[in-house]
């Protein structure tokens, strides 16, 4: 994965896996009584490759709000080092927001 993917981005990867997951084991519920050896042959190559995107979407989410919570507690230490410079910061994206909402 890349550094520069957003938090957001990251949290639709995991939704999306997270559907095509469930889409793949609710096919593999439909076809369960299909015979055939090419049938069953799919349906294990699909068994194994289901449990291990499974354990890389698992890993990914984990990962995901790992980050999450490092920079909540970066944030958070940061304002209360820093509460001056923090409250200027948000006053000037108060006013530039202000600024830009005024000019519609």
């Amino acid at each position: 994965m890349s550094e520069e993917m957003t938090a957001a981005n990251k949290q639709k990867l995991v939704t999306d896996l997270k559907v095509v997951i469930s889409d793949t084991e609710e096919l593999l519920r439909a076809t369960a009584g299909a015979a055939g050896e090419k049938v069953s042959e799919l349906r294990e190559r699909l068994g194994v490759r289901l449990r291990d995107t499974k354990e890389r979407v698992i890993d990914l989410e984990a990962a995901l709000v790992d980050k999450t919570k490092a920079a909540a507690r970066a944030t958070d230490d940061f304002v209360h080092e820093e509460p001056w410079k923090a409250v200027g910061v948000a006053a000037a994206l108060g006013l530039a927001l202000g600024v830009l909402i005024g000019r519609r």
